[in-house]
C-alpha cells in the first residue's frame, strides 16, 4: 500500500473554487534503467489519476514513464454541494490506491 497525502479544505462556500492537492509515494520505474546486476528494472509506473466529487468525475490525468517518482497533483474544482472527493491512482502490476476526503459546502 502506498502512502498518500491529501490537502483539501474541510469546508467551502457554495460556488467557490477549491484547490485539492495530492501526493503519492511511489518509485515510478520507467522500464529503461538497468539495475545493479545489469538487467533492466521492470516498468512500474502509475498510469492514471482520477478524482470524483460525489461520484462525478472532476479530474482525469494520464501519466507516462517520464513522470517523476512520488508524483504531486494539484487541481481546482467548484464547490457546488457537500460530499466526498474520491481520489484514485492506478498503474502497472495491478496497482490501485484510493483515498477519500469530505468537503462540507455551506
Amino acid at each position: 500500500m502506498a502512502n498518500v497525502l491529501v490537502n483539501a479544505p474541510k469546508t467551502a462556500k457554495r460556488g467557490s473554487v477549491v484547490e485539492i492537492k495530492a501526493l503519492i509515494l511511489h518509485p515510478m520505474e520507467t522500464g529503461f534503467r538497468p539495475g545493479p546486476n545489469g538487467r533492466i528494472i521492470p516498468r512500474n509506473i502509475i498510469e492514471r489519476f482520477t478524482a470524483t466529487w460525489n461520484g462525478t468525475e472532476i479530474f482525469d490525468m494520464e501519466m507516462s514513464p517520464a513522470i517523476a517518482a512520488n508524483p504531486f497533483v494539484s487541481f481546482f474544482a467548484v464547490a457546488s454541494e457537500s460530499g466526498t472527493v474520491g481520489l484514485r491512482w492506478t498503474g502497472d502490476e495491478g496497482f490501485v490506491v484510493e483515498e477519500r476526503v469530505a468537503i462540507a459546502v455551506e
